[in-house]
């Protein structure tokens, strides 16, 4: 068992130069310099007189912090699970192999992480995002189908340490979703999330089907980036239909029951929104304006303004041959990506949220095309 120690030392010393060149790639020197040069920043009397510039100050200043003590933090649990496995040969401790064989597997996935992160190093990337959930054609089947998507994704950014709030929800006929919108909160939510944008489809024995056929469904996930500087687009009061109504699902809990949900239809584009999770119409109102302006923010960036129909964004159709992803539950079961090749046969635990695997072979093939 002795033998399994050394393995687990011999690799763990291997990786202190793939450590050191993480470091290099994530420019912690450099970050280290620029924390400190904005830091001092903050020290001027009149810093808060801009609130806007501080706050962007001190975000970054955040982001940068964390990074480094990420990092170091890795840094220092390799040394020490190197100590650990060699005080443990020295003593011929065989209680350590475990304890070892868990760090080293725990060490290998936080650098794989950090790695990718060094991927997303696009405008939006490290901002927060808006994920909204359609079901396609197929009523019920596919209102439910949007609904797995939603669990999906939610426990995704749960285990990821992401926050997640609930924007909008209008339930299925039946079961399921007829569209949901959520913001996910936290440094580079969007650059993760991004290779969730498309529609995803799904094969399985519907439980709706009282004769137990097999039935194909598709839903879609769009995925945008939340804007910090959406009150530049200035919106007409004229282009805007805007209505109340009355909020509802996710059990109904925390939802208010009064017509405090609003549902705003932006005329020119056909886009709509709807915000009905805040305490007050009022602050729905100003939620789905929010989202409005990052939908147009958003359009305007990828200069899809020729035609209305590529004004309202991507309106690729949610059926068959449009799928970023397949998820087959019957006949065998597996989870495939048609743009990277990626696939999982646990589909169960993909529909848990473990999809970092998707997710990080999309970030590689993007990075490869740069």
């Amino acid at each position: 068992m002795i033998i399994a120690l050394e393995e687990a030392r011999h690799t763990l010393i291997g990786m202190r130069p793939e450590i050191k060149e993480l470091g290099n790639a994530l420019r912690i020197e450099d970050l280290k310099a620029r924390a400190a040069e904005l830091e001092a920043q903050t020290l001027d009397p009149n810093f808060w007189n801009k609130p806007d510039e501080a706050n962007k100050i001190t975000q970054e200043i955040k982001q940068a912090r964390d990074t480094i003590e990420d990092y170091e933090k890795l840094c220092a649990r390799l040394e020490d699970t190197i100590t650990l496995a060699e005080m443990a040969i020295e003593e011929n401790d065989e209680s350590c192999i475990e304890e070892v064989e868990s760090e080293l597997a725990e060490i290998e996935a936080i650098a794989e992480r950090e790695r990718i992160s060094v991927l997303l190093c696009e405008e939006y990337d490290k901002n927060n995002a808006i994920v909204s959930f359609h079901p396609g054609a197929g009523g019920t089947e596919a209102q439910d189908w949007a609904q797995m998507l939603y669990r999906m994704i939610n426990r995704w950014a749960e285990k990821s340490g992401f926050k997640v709030k609930l924007v909008d929800w209008l339930d299925g006929d039946a079961a399921g979703i007829k569209s949901a919108t959520i913001t996910v909160e936290g440094l580079n939510a969007y650059g993760y999330l991004k290779s969730e944008n498309g529609v995803h489809r799904l094969v399985r024995v519907s439980p709706f089907d009282a004769a137990g056929r097999r039935q194909t469904s598709f839903a879609s996930i769009e995925v945008m980036p939340e804007f910090e500087d959406v009150d530049k687009v200035v919106l007409r009061d004229e282009d805007l239909e805007i209505t109340a109504h009355r909020s509802s699902g996710a059990g109904g809990q925390h939802i208010n029951k009064t017509d405090s949900a609003i549902r705003i239809v932006h005329k020119p584009t056909g886009i709509v929104v709807g915000c009905q999770t805040e305490r007050s119409q009022l602050q729905n109102k100003e939620t789905a304006l929010k989202m409005l302006k990052a939908k147009l923010m958003e359009i305007k960036l990828r200069e899809r303004l020729d035609t209305i129909e590529e004004i309202q964004g991507n309106k690729t159709n949610i059926e068959w041959g449009a799928q970023i992803r397949s998820y087959v539950f019957m006949p065998y079961t597996l989870a495939k990506d048609t743009r990277t090749g990626f696939e999982d046969g646990n589909i169960q635990s993909v529909m848990d949220g473990n999809i970092d695997g998707f997710i990080n072979a999309y970030l590689k093939m993007n990075a490869n095309k740069q």
